[in-house]
């Protein structure tokens, strides 16, 4: 009698518990006693016992049964759970296989196919294999909601991140700094809203940040990192956040205005959806004298030369400027607009004066968290006595002090970036800024195009016209608005009803007025 052997493991751990050798050794000496001829092909399968037709080693079976149509028995298996977990599909093979002649059998659940009772047996042995796998995947299920309620990562980390195990049925995401880096700066470049997600994802592919598209905006909106993890619905509850055990790495602020870009809540400045040429870098941000649309850029052959032209992408007739010509006035344009050198003085004495009692409060804020800091520390020695005490399981142990030693980690990194003598440090940059609000004209004469492109959006909010003669715009920043007021007010302690801009210096237009001669 010829029999074919069948061995199935399901998980790792029977795998390593050497399940396969034992059920195969077991089948053999089963098959010597009886004088059974083993037929030798594939039978040591590693896989789900749910269905037989994500089993490569039962679908080799099968195709050599149908092949070798009465060369077959038998196939033998130690006992029905590794046939199949699912009384259903079970059923179906048993009926195929018999119909092609062979008998599918286990050595120690033997059925007996002549007595009518045989699919009753088989009903209680695959079904109670069945209805394990239910009870254990339910259990599973409420182990990970339970986690996920608790904060926990569940799953592989997401970029940025990288899961660390404690045991077996444990694992922490923890942050992985060199990719956080890059995530960070990712977030921090579309929050901005002058380069298009898309775009900054291409830069990045490039320097060998691999990820798709859908991916990357999947990564755009994932709470995680901001320190939230998502709990889907179940068993009646809806799904929601909640807050999770790992670091944010990214401030909740960011995060909320990349929603707003990608939600196209946000007013957007141009994008640079592709490489803006260096002598175009006005591009869509100028508009059509004549109809109001962007104008668009292109660089044209002519008189043994290339040179640069704008033109209304609307209808290219309406307007057309030479590219250099509009740059040069343009950047005449920004040298008029002169800060009024008294404004600028008091906006650096009350930025210094507002750090001063930021630091003041910075001090309290410290001593405050690192009171908070020595509590936990207490709290922490408190749950290791209680363990050692035999008061609390070890599980309870793990739980406390993973939730302690996060609440400890949250705190030494609050007081560590509040006593950064960098952070507290704002004269460097209000120098800088001092100067690059003086300076502006050689910014856009010097710079890159993706600084220029920057400045731009930084500085005028809505739109600038150009008539080849003169530039205009409805609005600056209102940052700007401020600093380039006159201070006459300000000196004679009068309050005059005007609009902002009526108090802008006389080498400025006010907006949507051309601009006077100084």
């Amino acid at each position: 009698m010829n029999v074919i052997i069948y061995c199935r493991v399901s998980s790792d751990e029977q795998k390593h518990n050497v399940s396969l050798d034992y059920q195969e050794q077991t089948l053999r000496a089963y098959c010597k006693n009886n004088g059974y001829n083993i037929i030798e092909i594939e039978h040591l399968e590693d896989e789900s016992g749910k269905t037989f037709t994500k089993r490569p080693v039962i679908q080799s079976i099968m195709k050599f049964i149908k092949n070798n149509k009465g060369l077959v028995d038998k196939l033998l298996f130690l006992r029905w759970d590794r046939y199949s977990r699912d009384l259903e599909s079970a059923l179906c093979n048993v009926r195929e296989l018999r119909e092609m002649g062979v008998e599918p059998n286990s050595i120690e659940n033997h059925l007996d196919f002549n007595s009518p009772d045989w699919i009753i047996l088989l009903g209680i042995y695959i079904g109670s294999a069945q209805a394990d796998n239910i009870k254990r995947s339910k259990a599973t299920c409420d182990g990970i909601h339970q986690s996920l309620e608790m904060g926990r990562c569940t799953n592989k980390a997401p970029r940025g991140y990288k899961n660390i195990r404690i045991d077996k049925h444990h694992t922490y995401a923890e942050i992985d700094p060199e990719k956080a880096k890059v995530i960070q700066e990712i977030f921090e470049r579309v929050a901005l809203g002058i380069e298009s997600p898309n775009y900054i994802r291409r830069q990045y592919e490039r320097q060998g940040f691999k990820i798709n598209k859908n991916s990357f905006m999947d990564m755009l909106r994932n709470h995680f990192y901001v320190g939230k993890v998502f709990v889907p619905a179940y068993k009646g509850q809806p799904a929601h956040f909640v807050k999770g055990i790992h670091k944010a790495i990214i401030p909740v602020e960011t995060f909320e205005k990349v929603q707003d870009i990608i939600d196209g809540k946000k007013k957007k400045y141009p994008k640079l959806t592709k490489k803006i040429h260096p002598d175009l870098y006005l591009r869509k941000y100028l508009i059509c004298p004549i109809c109001g649309h962007p104008l668009t850029g292109g660089i044209s052959k002519g008189n043994g030369g290339k040179y640069g032209y704008y033109h209304c992408s609307h209808n290219a007739k309406h307007f057309r400027t030479r590219a250099d010509e509009a740059n040069k006035m343009f950047t005449q344009y920004i040298a008029s607009l002169k800060p009024n050198k008294t404004v600028l003085n008091l906006y650096k004495t009350i930025l210094q004066d507002l750090k001063a009692e930021q630091n003041a409060k910075t001090i309290n804020e410290i001593e405050a968290l690192k009171s908070e800091l020595a509590k936990i520390k207490e709290r922490i020695s408190n749950v290791d006595d209680k363990f050692i005490d035999g008061n609390i399981d070890k599980n309870t142990h793990m739980r406390l002090i993973e939730r302690y030693q996060t609440e400890k980690e949250n705190l030494q990194q609050r007081i560590e970036t509040m006593q950064n003598p960098k952070r507290a440090n704002i004269e460097p940059k209000l120098n800088y800024s001092i100067n690059l609000i003086n300076n502006l004209d050689k910014y856009m004469e010097d710079e890159k195009v993706e600084v220029k492109c920057k400045l731009l959006g930084s500085m005028f909010p809505d739109k600038i016209t150009f008539d080849k003669k003169i530039y205009r715009t409805n609005s600056y920043n209102k940052v700007l608005d401020l600093i380039y007021q006159q201070t006459k007010q300000l000196r004679d302690g009068t309050k005059k009803e005007d609009s902002i801009f009526s108090n802008l210096p006389v080498s400025v237009a006010r907006p949507g007025i051309e601009p006077g001669t100084s």
